[in-house]
């Protein structure tokens, strides 16, 4: 992936220095500064979700949180594994809050467990509704869009969430679909 970027950086690059020498500098420094100050504008969103997050933790709100959604993930995801329920279930809640980056780490975990208990249906399910992400907040959706200069940058707010759930129950759908088949041909 990094080479197809860094060849189409440098076609752009090349090919605009042959149309408009004079305007390739001032191009790359305008494209550095934007890149910058969309780097700050997130790095600000992640750190208030990230501290917010870290408050639920300390308060034991997440906690009980994860205890109250166990049942669910556990008939979701076919597994008696507690804590790897509660890894995938907090991993899903950061992700509903619009904190794609944030569980990561959890969801890692989360998988290592299932496929350490040979929970493959659980692995497979955990990764795609990642992909899919229900987001009930698109933080970082509004905050691009703020950044980009956006006139009402939360309109974005109903057709995320209806977008994104959607894709999720598709994807689940589909999950259960496909393993159920695979099981039948093992």
């Amino acid at each position: 992936m990094n080479g197809i970027f860094a060849a189409v950086f440098l076609i752009s690059a090349v090919m605009l220095l042959i149309c408009d020498p004079e305007g390739f500098l001032p191009a790359l420094l305008s494209g550095g500064e934007k890149a910058a100050a969309l780097s700050l504008s997130l790095l600000a969103v992640y750190c208030v979700w990230l501290g917010f997050f870290k408050v639920l933790e300390k308060s034991g709100l997440a906690g009980k949180l994860s205890r109250g959604v166990f049942p669910l993930a556990k008939r979701l995801f076919r597994t008696d594994d507690k804590e790897a329920a509660t890894l995938a279930s907090c991993n899903l809640s950061a992700n509903f809050l619009g904190l794609p980056g944030a569980p990561t780490p959890l969801g890692i975990k989360a998988v290592e467990k299932f496929c350490a208990a040979q929970n493959h249906y659980a692995a497979d399910m955990l990764f795609v509704l990642n992909a899919t992400s229900l987001q009930l907040l698109p933080t970082t959706v509004i905050a691009l869009r703020l950044s980009a200069g956006s006139a009402s940058p939360s309109d974005i707010f109903l057709p995320t969430l209806l977008s994104t759930l959607l894709s999720t129950l598709l994807g689940a759908m589909l999950v259960m679909i496909f393993c159920r088949k695979r099981k039948r041909k093992a």
